[in-house]
């Protein structure tokens, strides 16, 4: 059972083209505190991306 004082949350990405908001991604926040930057695929852009996590 997941414990009530985790560092893992969730977080949301942006595409950084087109601003749409497209993957949900688990992060842990204790060992990761800069910003999470991948490259995913944009359904909207129909293309590879780069997608930042959201404010």
């Amino acid at each position: 059972m997941a414990k009530n004082k985790e560092a893992r949350g969730l977080v949301t990405l942006v595409c950084s083209k087109c601003k749409n908001q497209n993957y949900s991604v688990s992060k842990n926040r204790k060992n990761t505190t800069e910003r999470l930057e991948l490259n995913k695929f944009c359904k909207h852009c129909r293309e590879v991306t780069p997608h930042n996590e959201k404010k």
